[in-house]
């Protein structure tokens, strides 16, 4: 009976995620992205002839070869030649199994295109990146970077919730099991897009009152939802699919819990670490729900804004004052 009732509350989670959709037809959008694997030449250098092989790599991927040296490998010109191969041999093996991983990057690339297809149709002055680059840097080194002109994933951070090395103890404090569940493939778009949208808007929000916060929150979730429409809700949310559950059923609820406690208009750093911030749950709620629970209801808040102002561009949406937001919304759900 329990099963059959958690499916009926995923089904109604589509259905009413489903409402807020219009998804135009991008098909005719053409994107030009050049993926470039970068770890496979990196992991083939010549060590016995580095500087040589560097040079070649250099000059096969200007600009980023630095940048994976000196700011995601944590080198320098006098170090690489000891620091280079020791992560090659240490890195060697995770290497292996992400060239067998990902032999075939065609749905990473296809999703992402896609979601770059929605971004010209809505913001068609926006530079693109020209280029995908993957690349294999430190366990604790960025996961996906944006640059000038390229988006980089680091696919060290994305082998699978079940690969080895987040399972011993360095990879579980890193990254506790609530956070290596997302290192798969199907974040990998998502995460690009979620850059790309920081970009174009930075977030200011820091040090405002915690529902201005997740009003900010909850604009970019509507702005993932529009340029990535086709993947499920759990993936742009980071919730899964039960904790969606959740709050859809308890909505009414949790909105009273943040009233009644006096947290909406809170300038309290803590508080909004406590709502805003990636956890196994929102420990005031209950083990069932997510945590970052803040970007839910301030999802919820844009959402009834926009149902009254449904012509409103996404440029506008984006830089309109949460505080005026929230003040025309009148959210209040029943």
């Amino acid at each position: 009976m329990r099963k059959s009732v958690w499916v009926g509350w995923i089904l109604l989670v589509a259905v009413a995620c489903k409402s807020h959709r219009s998804t135009p037809d991008v098909s005719g959008i053409r994107i030009d992205l050049q993926v470039q694997r970068f770890e496979i030449p990196f992991f083939a250098l010549d060590t016995n002839h580095l500087n040589r092989s560097l040079q070649q790599l250099a000059e096969k991927y200007p600009g980023f070869t630095q940048d994976f040296l000196f700011n995601i490998l944590g080198t320098t010109p006098d170090n690489a030649s000891k620091d280079v191969p020791r992560f090659i041999r240490t890195y060697q093996s995770l290497s292996q199994a992400s060239a067998k991983k990902y032999a075939d990057f065609s749905p990473v690339e296809n999703s992402l295109r896609r979601g770059l297809q929605f971004l010209h149709y809505y913001f068609p002055s926006y530079k693109l990146p020209a280029r995908l680059i993957t690349f294999i840097g430190p366990i604790n080194s960025y996961g996906n970077i944006i640059t000038k002109d390229a988006l980089a994933v680091g696919l060290q951070l994305y082998m699978g919730k079940d690969y080895p090395l987040y399972q011993d103890e360095q990879g579980q404090a890193l990254y506790p099991a609530f956070v290596s569940r997302r290192f798969e493939p199907q974040y990998i778009a998502v995460n690009c897009i979620r850059n790309i949208v920081d970009d174009m808007y930075p977030d200011q929000s820091s040090g405002k009152s915690l529902v201005e916060q997740m009003i900010e929150s909850g604009k970019r979730q509507y702005l993932l939802e529009k340029l990535l429409p086709e993947l499920p809700d759990s993936i742009r949310t980071g919730y899964t699919a039960q904790q969606l559950a959740f709050c859809r059923h308890n909505e009414q609820q949790v909105w009273s819990f943040f009233v009644q406690n006096d947290l909406l208009f809170s300038n309290d750093p803590n508080t909004a670490r406590d709502y805003l911030t990636d956890a196994p749950n929102t420990a005031a709620l209950g083990e069932s729900s997510p945590g970052n629970i803040g970007q839910f209801v301030g999802r919820q808040i844009v959402d009834k804004w926009v149902d009254a102002h449904e012509k409103t561009s996404l440029d506008t949406l984006m830089k309109m004052p949460a505080g005026k937001l929230f003040e025309e919304a009148k959210y209040k759900p029943r």
